[in-house]
């Protein structure tokens, strides 16, 4: 059994993309700039967006935060993304959800630049990844499958199974692994026998926000487990998996928290990175 340490594979991504930055600044006196929209006062959000500030500062990156208040209209967001848009400075844009309720998360997602929509949640980014032609691939499953690599490098042939079909992980996560030549099956709230199903999975990806979830007889012992979910219980951030009775019985699993969380953000300053690299190109 092995635990994953996506802190440090995290950490590994951010010293090369630093190396990366600093070689570039070198050469053009240029750095990437990160803009964040912060809408209302949600906690979770804030803690996500100052880790995020944090960490592309750390790597070089310009970080800026928009905050705006809960009762921002969906015009005055729209016409802020129109702004940052055009703003030829600005490498990537990511407006932080969940949104409030007056604003409409497609119509935000779909006004964002697609060369600039770091977080790989447009449409036409979509589309890419459905059908393997380029674009930017979401962070948090572009993180799992870092994770997933990390301990298995050749995932060609290998049964794995997601359970939830979001488009922010579930979708995105199965076209990465169908990619990678695996056989996915997506698991969710109307599948039947779905503790069976993971039972026979050779990669295990939890990202329903069901808290402990997934127990120790779902489990084998060839079994890689990506545990997305984040969940509060008593004061305690714990995953989709129940993590102390389900660890000594697989191959490898992420904790919660220190797995999925550290390489989304490390993600998101790849995809970063990669925007700012597009522009300096033309």
């Amino acid at each position: 059994m092995a635990i994953i340490d996506g802190k440090l594979l995290a950490q590994n991504i951010k010293d090369s993309l630093k190396q990366e930055l600093e070689v570039i600044k070198k050469k053009t006196n240029k750095s990437p700039k990160l803009t964040v929209i912060l809408v209302g006062d949600f906690a979770p959000s804030k803690i996500y967006v100052k880790n995020k500030e944090k960490s592309a500062t750390e790597i070089g990156i310009q970080s800026e935060v928009i905050r705006l208040p809960q009762e921002v209209s969906e015009q005055e967001l729209l016409k802020k993304i129109e702004t940052l848009n055009s703003d030829q400075s600005v490498n990537g844009i990511l407006v932080q959800l969940p949104l409030p309720k007056q604003i409409n998360k497609e119509k935000i997602i779909n006004a964002i630049n697609i060369g600039k929509d770091v977080d790989g949640f447009h449409p036409y980014n979509v589309g890419c990844l459905s059908s393997n032609t380029g674009g930017v691939v979401p962070c948090t499953p572009l993180g799992c499958l870092y994770l997933i690599q990390s301990v298995e490098k050749n995932l060609r042939g290998l049964n794995a199974v997601i359970i939830g079909r979001s488009n922010l992980n579930g979708k995105p996560m199965a076209n990465l692994l169908l990619k990678e030549d695996c056989t996915v099956t997506i698991v969710h709230s109307k599948t039947k026998n779905i503790k069976e199903i993971c039972q026979g999975a050779d990669i295990l990806v939890a990202a329903v926000g069901v808290p402990n979830l997934v127990k120790k007889d779902w489990v084998n012992k060839n079994m890689i487990i990506i545990d997305v979910g984040i969940n509060k219980v008593n004061d305690k951030i714990v995953g989709d998996v129940a993590f102390d009775e389900v660890k000594e019985k697989v191959k490898a699993i992420t904790p919660v928290p220190g797995g999925v969380g550290p390489m989304t953000i490390a993600c998101l300053l790849k995809n970063t990175v990669e925007s700012f690299k597009r522009h300096l190109n033309g």
